[in-house]
């Protein structure tokens, strides 16, 4: 069986100095292997991660980066040992193409946190150097361990932001117990109370409209009327302003749990170790989520007919979009086609 014979291209950014002006660049992708799947991409959805790294918020990127990991399309070729996955498919790729596949956590479902962890943008293969180039282009590919099938009950414009954005929040909900997806995955997966802290009242009528059962504005005093009444709390706020730890730890019940998902340029507020003995709260992460839990937040997605709040732009307005994304200016989420 033969590569593909695509011609990759994808928009760029070449300075993160000028972190909105992109390029239409040609690349190669690494080099074809036996369980990889090449992807021609219909859509991509923007994450606050594609910003994060264009500007150099989290470090020096490697230039020229093309970016992009919530991307969706139809398989155009397979390596000869894939399974499961044939030409004409529909399918995605998220944050992760590939992982070294042998290790603990990657025979546990936990091969979002492998060491040796390619992601799908701005990171490079160790056996041939290539830098991953995203999904702002015309094709990916994947090794299929990181390639998810879309259930035909889904369009593949919304289930492109499922794939970071929403994964991102459904396997911190499953393993423990939003943006937006927050308050859609727990009302599908039959929360009774879901409460929704926002920094002002702008999202309050949204709120309430994806599933909320009560909408609180952060103001000074906020966390009185919420003391010791929450199991989980998922931040996914990117505002190193917005994580005050002694009222947001304040809301949780007796061994309840803060989660972050989002992820501030800047170092996170230093606490007193005293902020834990009121209620022994557990403080801890989450990153992307794993292939088995994509594929049920898929499924679960297209039974219970869940529909991101989506905004659909020309690839070819990429800077249109980081920018409303930098400025928050869309709801709640660009989509590239």
């Amino acid at each position: 069986m033969s590569e593909s014979q695509l011609e990759w291209k994808g928009y760029a950014v070449c300075d993160t100095s000028k972190w909105n002006e992109f390029q239409l660049i040609d690349f190669k992708p690494k080099p074809a292997g036996e369980f990889d799947v090449d992807i021609k991409i219909e859509f991509c959805g923007v994450c606050g991660s594609d910003v994060h790294t264009i500007t150099g918020g989290w470090g020096k990127p490697c230039l020229p980066l093309i970016v992009g990991h919530e991307i969706v399309g139809t398989v155009v070729w397979i390596g000869p040992k894939v399974q499961g996955i044939r030409i004409g498919d529909r399918a995605g790729v998220g944050a992760q193409i590939c992982s070294c596949l042998k290790c603990n956590r990657c025979d546990n479902d936990d091969e979002q946190y492998c060491l040796q962890s390619v992601g799908t943008y701005n990171s490079a293969y160790s056996e041939c150097g290539t830098v991953s180039q995203g999904g702002y282009a015309t094709a990916i590919r994947a090794h299929e361990r990181f390639v998810f099938p879309i259930p035909d009950g889904l369009k593949l414009e919304d289930a492109a932001p499922m794939l970071c954005a929403g994964l991102t929040v459904y396997s911190p909900l499953v393993r423990n117990g939003a943006g937006h997806f927050g308050v859609l995955w727990a009302k599908a997966l039959g929360c009774k109370e879901i409460v929704v802290l926002s920094h002002s009242e702008r999202k309050r009528e949204d709120a309430f409209k994806m599933g909320a059962t009560k909408f609180v504005v952060t103001e000074p005093g906020y966390e009185k009327a919420l003391t010791g009444s929450l199991d989980l709390i998922i931040s996914t706020t990117d505002a190193v302003s917005a994580v005050k730890w002694e009222p947001l730890v304040s809301l949780l019940k007796v061994h309840g749990r803060f989660i972050m998902v989002g992820i501030p340029d800047e170092e996170l507020p230093a606490f007193k170790a005293t902020l834990f003995l009121k209620n022994g709260p557990l403080v801890g992460g989450s990153k992307i989520g794993s292939k088995k839990e994509a594929m049920e937040m898929l499924k679960l997605a297209a039974e219970k007919n869940i529909r991101p709040w989506i905004e659909l732009l020309p690839s070819i307005e990429a800077s249109r979009a980081v920018t409303n994304v930098k400025e928050g200016k869309v709801k709640y989420r660009h989509v590239l086609k």
